[in-house]
């Protein structure tokens, strides 16, 4: 009989421990694996010679989609958009704010031509539509690029409105010897690099026209056409006629 207490007292003993090891676990950790799935086994094997390795979870923003599900937005780098050049596609454009004295403003001007006539200074940026009484409409321009400048009397002898552009055959191979594609014949618009108007100057290749690159107006940068912002050659267009007398110095 005593035996038999003694052999339950012992079975009763080991099932109380394995009750209360069940307990002690019943919520078990949760078991994040390591990137590097030497880590633990080195660290147990390095006698506290290895330095642990801490691994930081990536930080994610969620965005609440319909009532219970959830979805990871990921933000893309935000990138200033860049403005490329209609001629060289690919190119950012180097821009920079207009100066002020290059904004369309009425000034004194002491000249022998007469009123309606348009007098380019190409040294010094401008063109002037001459006014009565020793006044002038003085507007900002881009001219001919070195090698390019030239001078002389001539007369507007067409008027085009969001004009077309065919580049000359000089100007396409001089460009692809530069290793820069022109297009044999570009359509009036925003792109075309003549911009809203244009004012062709008897049967030279030159012209004064608009631009979409308005960051260049008081630089020396084209073939020899003058160039003004695109509200301000519009500005022009409605103030002159087929006729005009036009005088570059």
């Amino acid at each position: 009989m005593m035996k038999q207490l003694v052999l339950a007292a012992a079975l009763f003993g080991i099932c109380s421990t394995a009750a209360l090891a069940d307990d002690r676990y019943a919520t078990r950790p949760p078991v994040v694996l390591s990137p590097d799935l030497t880590a633990p086994w080195i660290n147990q094997l390095g006698g506290g010679t290895v330095r642990p390795v801490v691994y930081q979870r990536p930080v994610v923003q969620l965005q609440q989609r319909g009532l219970f599900q959830r979805r990871v937005i990921r933000q893309a780098p935000q990138v200033a958009p860049q403005t490329v050049s209609a001629i060289n596609p690919g190119i950012p454009a180097i821009r920079h704010p207009i100066e002020p004295q290059f904004l369309p403003q009425m000034v004194d001007y002491d000249t022998e031509e007469k009123p309606g006539t348009i007098v380019i200074d190409t040294n010094n940026r401008f063109l002037y539509l001459v006014m009565d009484g020793g006044k002038a409409r003085r507007y900002g321009v881009g001219v001919g690029k070195p090698g390019f400048e030239w001078a002389g009397a001539h007369k507007i002898t067409r008027k085009q409105e969001w004009p077309d552009w065919t580049p000359p055959s000089e100007m396409i191979s001089r460009e692809a010897a530069k290793g820069h594609y022109l297009p044999a014949r570009m359509d009036g618009g925003a792109e075309n690099p003549l911009g809203a108007r244009a004012m062709y100057l008897g049967s030279t290749l030159y012209r004064i026209h608009g631009t979409n690159a308005p960051w260049s107006i008081g630089s020396a940068v084209s073939s020899g056409c003058i160039r003004l912002r695109n509200e301000d050659v519009v500005d022009l267009y409605d103030r002159v006629r087929v006729g005009t007398r036009v005088v570059v110095m």
